[in-house]
């Protein structure tokens, strides 16, 4: 959420930086029109209460009965009038709230400006690209090949894009899972938490989710349960409403969950193989951070998701996000991108965003700077570090060998027992 006073001093920077990421920048005239009126009539009931304790006072001083009981009569009215305008109030607030909610994060000064994914900028490129003495099979052929992904029997007990993983396909999922989180606590300075799979819906406005993105969301239709769609919601929200200790910051969380998206807004794409799932697995990093340190913040965190990619040995992009391209709820946002030789594209492993305020405006997370100072709000940062399955993708089409066999990663053998390949079907 925007703090509402840039709306109220600088309206022409908001209006721009709507402009920028799409949104309509009238949002700024109707923030300003609600916050008006609300501010009027909080200052119409003061005035009326100020003028009712004034004339209470004055009414114990009076001698005259019958002057006395005109003046209680005029208080009276003066008083009805309040309830019926806090009402008011109570309702100009909510509808403002509502507006707030869904306005988009402003894009930070650095991000180029653009009107799509088209527009997106390609930082660099790191890692050798693998040559073929053969030419690579897609994932889609090789996981069924291999015995260790079956798309059939996913489909009959969920349906489309649902699959299964066995044997060394779940053992080497599990691996990866392990491994990413051991890197990040050992390494990286992150605390692991396991948080709960289902949140509240006040988290998802917490950070972002809603109102605007509730039908890709699945929710239990009876209880206040929403399946989260990605570790970043129940992370974010464990410091919901607090005020965090200046002195502890910064905070590093790494959680893994599953994740849960309905993926209607990606109908008819990507309906081969594994890339695109209602249901996948992710380990995500998550950062309260004091606002002057943020930006450093960031780029630790895309190196923190660079370094799972480098250990793998994947070939790997990063492409900074322009306006056009920004999630609701960044300010910035870097792509951590895996080639995969059989598909023959790029696929997203890692989104590293600084959200700044914006979410913690939303959650209300603060932090005192020290003891006894006003509270301020904290920025928040997360990426994944790294997503399934588009890296169990990746390592099988790098990996793969002409007899059909798949080569394990060195730095993931000791996380499978000492396996060192995937073998060829017989």
């Amino acid at each position: 959420m925007l703090d509402i006073r840039l709306f109220r001093e600088q309206p022409d920077l908001v209006k721009d930086g709507l402009r920028k990421v799409g949104a309509d920048p009238a949002l700024v005239d109707r923030v300003r029109a609600l916050d008006e009126q609300r501010r009027t009539l909080i200052f119409e009931v003061e005035q009326l209460k100020a003028a009712k304790n004034a004339a209470s006072r004055e009414i114990g001083k009076l001698k005259d009965p019958a002057e006395r009981e005109r003046r209680i009569a005029e208080i009276r009215a003066q008083g009805d009038r309040i309830p019926e305008l806090d009402r008011q109030i109570a309702a100009l607030e909510a509808e403002l709230e509502q507006v707030l909610l869904e306005i988009p994060n402003l894009p930070d000064p650095a991000v180029p400006v653009g009107a799509d994914e088209s527009e997106n900028v390609i930082v660099r490129v790191e890692g050798a690209e693998r040559h073929f003495d053969f030419t690579p099979k897609p994932h889609w052929d090789l996981g069924p090949e291999l015995g260790i992904i079956d798309f059939e029997r996913g489909v009959k007990i969920s349906g489309s894009r649902f699959y299964i993983l066995k044997g060394l396909g779940a053992r080497l999922q599990r691996a990866l899972i392990t491994f990413f989180i051991d890197l990040h606590t050992r390494e990286h300075g992150y605390t692991e938490v396991y948080p709960p799979f289902v949140v509240k819906q006040a988290c998802l406005y917490g950070t972002g989710q809603l109102p605007k993105f509730g039908d890709n969301l699945y929710h239990d239709a009876e209880e206040d349960f929403w399946w989260v769609p990605t570790a970043e919601v129940p992370v974010t929200n464990m410091y919901r409403d607090e005020i965090l200790d200046g002195r502890a910051l910064p905070i590093y969380h790494v959680a893994y969950t599953p994740c849960w998206r309905r993926e209607q807004m990606s109908a008819g794409r990507d309906v081969r193989g594994i890339k695109r799932g209602h249901q996948f697995d992710k380990v995500e990093l998550v950062k309260f951070v004091h606002p002057d340190t943020s930006n450093d913040e960031l780029q630790r965190l895309i190196g923190e998701a660079e370094a799972v990619c480098r250990a793998l040995g994947l070939r790997y992009r990063i492409v900074q996000m322009c306006t056009g391209d920004l999630s609701f709820t960044a300010a910035i946002k870097y792509d951590i991108e895996v080639w995969a030789p059989g598909v023959g594209e790029w696929l997203e492993v890692s989104s590293c965003s600084n959200f700044k305020d914006f979410q913690a405006r939303r959650a209300n997370i603060r932090f005192r700077p020290e003891p006894g100072a006003k509270p301020e709000y904290v920025h928040t940062l997360n990426g994944s570090g790294l997503a399934l399955p588009r890296v169990m993708i990746a390592i099988l089409e790098n990996y793969q060998r002409a007899d059909g066999s798949v080569a394990i990663p060195e730095v993931l053998q000791p996380y499978m027992g000492g396996i060192t390949e995937i073998p060829a079907p017989r």
